[in-house]
């Protein structure tokens, strides 16, 4: 790819409410703070978008802060590397410690500029091998079993083609048997901690063996690689990990020490998608299987997600779902679930761009950064 002269960066930041609150072991969401990242360049603009929560739960890293070292320290590095293409932003950023999902953002719009500017596909740059992502739908933490039940029935009958349960100490066994006794054994089904767990719940974590789900998402704390190993020799059901891969190597150590034997891939978690895909072919060259997390995305940060779930290792069913599980109305042209599956965007660099009168409508502040 041709090298790019970055004129200037603009973040945004968007307001978007929440179709229902989102619950987790790490809180409730109602809204999402969304930071976009828009690079102007000579060719093309290139958009992203940063998937740092509001608050540092999740992970350490949250909106503002990202938005704080993306203008302070990112971006003034970005200007003075001169001309760029999306592979030398890594190198460039990688004096400013951590900071995965706001040097993710900086690298996409940057990638973004550059597949518009050269009229390349997100999707076949990266080497997607599938026109359409299979979709499973995260289901939050609800205030009865009953709720639940409900919210499942309605995901299933949209054509949803996997059911993940959010779990925590005092909601895992019994939710996951209920699921089970009304939806049957053959619905696709797992579960995802967030970390609420730790070694000593090993023996209670054991319980859910017998409900023959697809794997069990990061049980423990994001450090402890070698408290997973553990676990994994004692559960039956697969582990995933999630939190803890911050980089192909990271994969590569969880995957060579036995702590997992699935791995949930997020972009941001990883530092961009170019990372992203390493982490896909040290999988699969592992023979383990990947799929694509999320993390509520809008339509921006969705339509990168597809064109990596579309890559030949992700075997398992994505939790990119359809724009209305989360938003009533999405900053770009609403993505919709047909036959259990998204189609991959197939215009230039992620396909997709906020729709101005929305984004207008939506848009809460920005700032222009310049050389």
């Amino acid at each position: 790819m041709t090298p790019m002269k970055i004129e200037a960066v603009e973040l945004l930041r968007v307001r978007m409410p929440l179709v229902s609150p989102f619950r987790t072991s790490f809180g409730t969401q109602t809204h999402r703070d969304v930071l976009l990242v828009r690079a102007h360049t000579a060719g093309a603009e290139g958009w992203a978008e940063c998937v740092a929560l509001s608050d540092p739960l999740y992970s350490s890293e949250y909106a503002s802060a990202a938005h704080r070292v993306i203008a302070d320290h990112l971006v003034p590095r970005l200007f003075a590397a001169g001309d760029v293409t999306a592979a030398l932003v890594a190198p460039a950023l990688e004096p400013v410690r951590g900071h995965r999902m706001a040097k993710a953002a900086v690298e996409t719009a940057v990638l973004d500029a550059q597949l518009k500017a050269a009229g390349v596909a997100l999707r076949d740059h990266l080497g997607a091998t599938q026109a359409r992502v299979v979709s499973g739908v995260s289901v939050g933490i609800h205030d009865s079993i009953p709720q639940l039940l409900e919210g499942v029935a309605g995901y299933l009958e949209a054509g949803y083609a996997r059911i993940k349960l959010k779990i925590e100490p005092g909601w895992d066994v019994a939710p996951v048997a209920a699921v089970r006794e009304r939806f049957g054994d053959d619905i696709l089904l797992q579960v995802d901690a967030n970390s609420a767990y730790t070694r000593a719940d090993a023996r209670h974590l054991r319980k859910l063996d017998r409900y023959d789900l697809l794997l069990i998402e990061q049980p423990l704390d994001e450090e402890d690689v070698a408290g997973h190993a553990e676990l994994a020799r004692l559960l039956d059901t697969p582990i995933c990990l999630d939190e803890s891969i911050v980089s192909a190597r990271a994969a590569y150590e969880a995957i060579r020490t036995g702590a997992c034997s699935i791995v949930n891939i997020k972009p941001g978690r990883v530092g961009g998608y170019l990372e992203a895909r390493r982490v896909h072919d040290v999988c699969a060259a592992a023979g383990v299987p990947v799929w694509a997390g999320g993390m509520l995305e809008t339509g921006i940060g969705r339509a990168a997600n597809l064109a990596l779930a579309a890559l030949p290792n992700f075997t398992l069913p994505s939790d990119i779902s359809a724009s209305d599980r989360y938003y009533a109305q999405d900053l770009t042209e609403p993505f919709r679930l047909s036959d259990g599956a998204i189609d991959v965007p197939t215009g230039p660099g992620i396909g997709v761009a906020p729709i101005p009168e929305i984004l207008q409508d939506l848009l809460v502040d920005k700032e222009l950064v310049r050389p």
